[in-house]
Parts: structure tokens; C-alpha cells; sequence
């Protein structure tokens, strides 16, 4: 294990910094304006801190889109943090990152999430310990493979001046954590993931979770501008709506992260911002065979190499 940075401030400095590039970014490509909620813990909450939560909700572009920053101290770590640490069990903690999802309006225009993040742990009687973790996966309703590749480069390259082992340790990391076991199922075209991250020191992972953070403007707006302009219908919105609630299942059923939100007392308004504005389900739904729908389930949601 590692000590925390030296410099604990600038890892927030920088998530700050990040989230309200990120936000300029999607304001000015959807020429609508997020709201700014900032909040507070009370003292006599589980946990202590404060944040910055950002929506763009109605958007012509984004149907709804978060982007959240906090910085929150506890007294206890919850289970969802230490099933990898079990000697970190009961210890105070602080934690900080930037997360979002976004929920174009268009169905051509893929789903995005990204997280970078740091845990810091306070054991009594021993020395402070830290990890990284994050990353950034890409769910879309329909698949075109130049968008895959596209984004998959990005992260790859992102990864890249951290050892030729990352991109694919953490793709394959990506891929079996953004899974619906109760589906057999896929989320979405996968991307990178990483946790627990604590090599080559903490100063390592700082710089590690600044590239991935980095990369994902890159990543993300070339895709959107790329599909924005396509038309679609009844057919392509119902599908959409379907598949937002694979999304749904995933988030509340299995991700760690809202489960470490709401274990330790977190703000749940923010915790949830990755929810669609609208969503649906289907008992038993099948996609016609040879249609755009089919080839979602057949050619892109599943584990594959998306680079030579």
C-alpha cells in the first residue's frame, strides 16, 4: 500500500478543474446551460464534505447529463470498499472524484460514462493508505465499429505511457465488471476500468487517473458529432428507451460506486445522476432478425477486440 500524494490538495484542485472543462464542453455542444448545485454535509450526517453536482437536463443534444464532484470524509469504510482490503475494515476514509453519464436525446448517439477518483484510508495505530480507480466505457443503442475503435484508441493511448500491460488489463477489467450476470449480458462496447490501483506509488496513480480524465473529451465528442444529425423515429427511440433500462439494472443492481454512496451515507440525489430521464422495459423483447437491433446483441455487446 501507498501513502497518500503529497500534495492530497491538488488531486482535488484537479478533479475540480476537470469537471467544469467537461461541463463547458457539453454546454457548448448542446447550447444549453447545466445547473449548478453545490452542497454541503451537515454535521450530524454519516459523512462530512461537500461537492459539486452539475446537470444539463432537456437539452437538444443531452436528454440528461451529470457530471458530479465530491469530496467526502467518514468514520468507517463501507463493505463495498474493502472486499479487496479486508484489514482496512472499520478504518475512517476520505474519498474524492468526478463522475458522470451522459444521456444524448438521439438513440444513434452513444451512452458515455467516465470516473476517475481517489480513497484514502486512516487505519488507527498505522499509516495513512490511498488507491486510484476509474476509467470510462462507452453504452451505445446502435453500433458502428468506427466508433469503437475510435474510442478504444483513445483509452489505449491514454494508458499508454503507464506500461503496454494497462489497456489490456484494464479493458478485460472493464469488460467483466460492466457486465449483467443476471442478463448474460454486456453493458455496453466496454472501454477501461481500474481499482484498488495503488502501483509505482501515489503519485503514479495521480498522474494515471489525469490522463484518463484527460482523454475523455477525445474520446467522447468526436462520436457525438459524428451521430447527432442522424435521423431517427418511434422505432429507434422505443429501443433506446429498452436498452436505457439495461443501464438502469446495472447501475442499481451491481456498481460498486452507488453502492459505496449509499452504504456510506452519500448524497443521493448525486449518487443517482447517472439515471435516464426515461426508461422502459419489455417482458421477453426479441430484435428482429438482420436489423440494426440484432447486430447491438450479435457484433457489439460483446467481448471482442476492438484494436489489432
Amino acid at each position: 500500500m501507498q501513502r497518500p500524494p503529497s500534495d492530497p490538495q491538488a488531486v482535488g484542485d484537479y478533479l475540480r478543474g476537470l469537471q467544469q472543462s467537461i461541463v463547458a464542453a457539453i454546454e457548448a455542444a448542446d447550447g444549453g446551460t447545466a445547473v449548478r448545485d453545490a452542497w454541503h454535509k451537515a454535521p450530524d450526517e454519516p459523512l462530512q464534505g461537500s461537492g459539486l453536482t452539475c446537470i444539463l437536463e432537456g437539452g437538444e443534444l443531452f436528454e440528461r447529463a451529470g457530471c458530479g464532484f465530491s469530496q467526502v470524509r467518514g468514520p468507517k469504510l463501507p463493505p463495498s470498499a474493502t472486499q479487496n482490503r479486508p484489514e482496512l475494515a472499520g478504518a475512517p476514509f476520505e474519498a474524492m472524484g468526478v463522475s458522470l453519464v451522459f444521456h444524448p436525446r438521439n438513440p444513434y448517439v452513444p451512452i458515455v460514462h467516465m470516473n476517475v477518483r481517489m480513497l484514502a484510508a486512516l487505519p488507527a495505530g498505522g499509516e495513512p493508505v490511498c488507491w486510484f480507480g476509474g476509467g470510462m466505457d462507452l453504452t451505445p443503442c446502435y453500433g458502428f465499429e468506427e466508433d469503437a475503435v475510435h474510442f478504444h484508441t483513445i483509452c489505449r493511448d491514454a494508458l499508454a505511457p503507464f506500461g503496454e500491460d494497462k489497456y489490456p488489463r484494464f479493458k478485460t477489467w472493464c469488460d467483466e465488471y460492466f457486465f449483467l450476470k443476471h442478463r448474460n449480458e454486456q453493458r455496453g462496447i466496454g472501454g477501461i476500468f481500474f481499482d484498488d490501483f495503488a502501483e509505482g506509488g501515489a503519485d503514479n496513480g495521480f498522474a494515471l487517473i489525469r490522463s484518463v480524465g484527460d482523454a475523455f473529451l477525445p474520446a467522447y465528442l468526436p462520436l457525438v458529432e459524428r451521430r447527432r444529425g442522424m435521423a431517427w423515429g418511434e422505432r429507434e427511440r422505443a429501443f433506446q428507451l429498452y436498452r436505457r433500462g439495461r443501464y438502469v439494472e446495472f447501475n442499481l443492481v451491481w456498481d460498486r460506486g452507488t453502492h459505496f454512496g449509499l452504504q456510506s451515507g452519500g448524497r443521493t440525489e448525486s449518487i443517482l445522476l447517472s439515471m435516464p430521464p426515461q426508461a422502459s422495459w419489455a417482458y421477453r423483447r426479441e430484435p428482429e432478425p438482420g436489423s440494426p437491433e440484432a447486430a447491438l446483441y450479435s457484433d457489439f455487446i460483446v467481448r471482442r477486440a476492438w484494436l489489432p
